[in-house]
Parts: structure tokens; sequence; C-alpha cells
């Protein structure tokens, strides 16, 4: 799951992104409003969490700004206990949920995933191929009826070749994508993690992923098309 995260105080913000990294989620942070919106607007993201109060381009501007463009991508707003009519504007205006500071990041997180199985629907959130079945939002992995136990960042990369069964992915597009843009290119991350999900999937019988030299990785699809 893709995340954008508008947050200024930076304490706030690397308790955010430190938890919500460890649960497997991918974070993309901008600590002033005009940077935020940029990233709102040209890039996709799953959830967006929005200061009301940031520098530059404040949070509420921001929501206004996405929500006339078309937007639908769920918005949290993060705002001071004391600053009602704010969320109440923010809520009028087309935010999805509000957060009061401090909170804790578990609680982020069940709203997050909440707002997720309204928007999508559980359907889309459960990927299957084969005898492979991988749910977004419990972030569960079953081989036939065995679960198969994944780091967040195995759950994210598997999740990212099984929307695309049959597609061959290059390293450098599963870098940018699992590990995020400012990840060194000559790295063999993507290949000792691909092996180690290999190995998990091989011990229930399963063994999907294909090397393609040179190149990189694809899902086959089960009657072995590409």
């Amino acid at each position: 799951m893709n995340v954008l995260l508008i947050e200024d105080e930076q304490r706030i913000a690397e308790f955010v992104c430190a938890g919500l990294k460890e649960q497997g989620f991918r974070v993309d942070h901008c600590a002033d409003g005009n940077t935020g919106m940029d990233y709102a607007s040209t890039r996709t993201f799953d959830v967006i969490l929005l200061d009301i109060m940031v520098p530059g381009r404040d949070g509420l501007s921001i929501l206004k700004a996405l929500r006339k463009q078309g937007s639908t991508t769920p918005v949290i707003l993060l705002t001071a206990r004391n600053e009602l009519d704010d969320r109440i504007e923010g809520l009028n205006l087309g935010a999805d949920d509000y957060l009061a500071k401090p909170f804790y990041v578990e609680e982020l997180v069940a709203r997050m995933l909440a707002l997720l199985r309204r928007a999508t629907g559980e359907r889309q959130n459960t990927l299957s191929l084969g005898g492979l079945t991988l749910d977004r939002l419990s972030r569960e992995v079953r081989s036939g009826s065995e679960v198969v136990e994944l780091t967040g960042r195995e759950f994210n990369l598997l999740e990212y070749l099984m929307r695309s069964p049959g597609r061959v992915f290059t390293r450098t597009q599963i870098l940018e994508h699992v590990w995020g843009y400012d990840f060194d290119p000559q790295t063999n991350v993507v290949d000792v993690c691909i092996r180690r999900i290999r190995k998990k999937l091989e011990q229930t019988g399963a063994n999907p992923i294909e090397a393609i030299r040179g190149v990189g990785y694809r899902l086959n699809k089960p009657d072995g098309s590409m």
C-alpha cells in the first residue's frame, strides 16, 4: 500500500513513517504543502495522511484542490485536539476521516484499512493465482490451505508481481516500486528478496516466480501462458 504523508513536524513524521514501514507500507513524506500538493496530483497513492497546518499551501487548501480535480483517494486529516472547526470544515470538503494528535500508529493503520475496505471492496483486495492467494487487507498469503509467512517487504514484492501475472518486471521497476527511488540500482537486494520468497513458496509446493535472465522476474500464470 502506497501512503503519502504531508506533515511538517519532524518528530511526528519520523514516528509515523517508521511505524508504517515496519508494517510493510510504502511511505512518501512531504514537509510542506506545496510539495505535498505536487506529489498528490502527479503520483498514485492508496491513502493520503494530511496535516492541516503545514507550511506553504495549507492542508484544507490541498484537500479542496484534490477533490476539485476529481481525486477520490481517501484522505485522513491529522489535527491538533483544539482544531474542531478545521476538522468539521475538512470533512465537509471531502476528507474521509480525521485523527487527533497524539495518536497510536495502530489506530492510524486500522482507520486506513477501514477506508480502503469501503473504497475498493473486499473482492478487489484479494489477489489469486492458481492456488496462491494474497489478501491486501489482512496481509496474509496462502498457498492452498497453508499460510506463507512473509516479511512486509516480501509481501509488497509478491503483491507487485501478482497484480500483473505473466508480465516481466525489471529489477529497476521492482526497486522503484518496493524500495523507493533513492535505492542504489546496483544492489542485489531484489534477487535476495526473490530467493527468500521462492524458498518459502517452494516449501508449500508452489513456485510461480520465474527469473528472466538479464531482465528481471515474472509470475507465471497457472496454465503456463505468458
